[in-house]
Parts: structure tokens; C-alpha cells; sequence
């Protein structure tokens, strides 16, 4: 989960507050602080290494050139996500493909995710993998998941809902096999 510190929130304010003075080298420490929980929100939608990379990049350009629009540093990290979900779902929809749990590479040693965990979230719909990725392992609220995918609170609680019940059945069904 993500939490901060009154010292790291503040080292955040400053940087963002450097970055929109143009400064690169402020950017590229911001960005490097969020490539992890990029990762996983653009992992969680397109579930493939390489679309996830394009769509990180194209965010941190993005990023790079509106950061002049962002008006209020704290929003930052929602800012970001928001235009990384954008950016994930129109490469999804440009490239009209999803990856087969084939296409998925093997998880780095510092990849926080198990191979038994990808398999399991592979088998969620998008729609629950998305919400279960920013509640869960990014720290979103209810509240702000809604507003980072444009959809009512209700439905991000149904959802995530949803996918404990479909995560469970996986592996229920897992723990089965296992016994025969």
C-alpha cells in the first residue's frame, strides 16, 4: 500500500513544484518515484510488459507536457493515473488484442507479483482487475478509483466485490486440483 511520510510528501511537493518550473532533472526523479505503481495500474489493464511500457511512456510525455495544468501539487499522483488509464485504454482499444497469460513475461526478482498471482488475476475480467489493482496494491480509495475510471462509486465497490468472489472461486478451484 502506498503511505507517506510528512518528510516524503514534502520531498514530493518540492519536486513536482520543480518539475513545473521546467526542471528535467526534478521530472526524472518524480517519475522514477511512481515507475512502480505505473507499472502495475498499466499492467493491471493491458496485462502485457510491452503495451504497459508504451503506455508509461506515452504517459510520462504526456506528464512532461501538462504538468503546467496540474494546479494543485497534492493531486499529483492522481493526476498522473488518471492520464495513465486514459493511455492504457486507448492503446487497448488502437491495438484491439488482449494478451494471453503466454505473453506475459516471468516476473523480474524484484516484480512484486508471483507467477500464481498473475495467473489468478489473468482470469479476472479487466473491469475487476483494474479496480482490484489500484484498491488493493496501489492504496486508492473508492472514492478516487471512481474518479480516476469515470464510473459511480457503487460500481467500483460492486466490482471490487465481484472480484474477491471471482478471486476466491479461482482459487477454491486451484486448492481442488491440487487435492486430486
Amino acid at each position: 500500500m502506498h503511505m507517506e511520510t510528512r518528510n516524503e510528501t514534502a520531498d514530493q511537493t518540492l519536486l513536482i513544484r520543480r518539475a513545473k518550473s521546467r526542471e528535467p532533472d526534478a521530472f526524472v526523479s518524480l517519475m522514477q518515484a511512481h515507475a512502480e505503481s505505473m507499472y502495475r495500474v498499466a499492467l493491471a489493464i493491458l496485462f502485457n510488459d510491452e503495451d504497459a511500457a508504451d503506455a508509461i511512456q506515452d504517459t510520462i510525455l504526456t506528464c512532461w507536457e501538462k504538468i503546467s495544468s496540474l494546479r494543485e501539487e497534492r493531486f499529483f499522483r492522481t493526476w498522473m493515473t488518471r492520464i495513465l488509464i486514459r493511455k492504457c485504454y486507448d492503446l487497448r482499444n488502437t491495438r484491439q488484442h488482449y494478451a494471453e497469460l503466454d505473453e506475459i513475461a516471468e516476473p523480474a526478482a524484484e516484480d512484486s507479483y508471483n507467477l500464481e498471482l498473475k495467473e489468478a488475476l489473468a482470469s479476472l475480467d479487466e473491469k475487476y482487475r483494474a479496480v482490484m489493482i489500484l484498491f488493493y496494491a496501489e492504496g486508492y480509495k473508492t472514492e478516487e478509483i471512481a474518479g480516476l475510471l469515470q464510473i459511480p462509486k457503487s460500481t467500483v465497490q460492486t466490482r471490487l466485490q465481484r472480484g474477491r468472489e471471482k478471486l476466491a472461486k479461482y482459487y477454491r478451484g486451484s486448492a481442488q486440483e491440487d487435492i486430486l
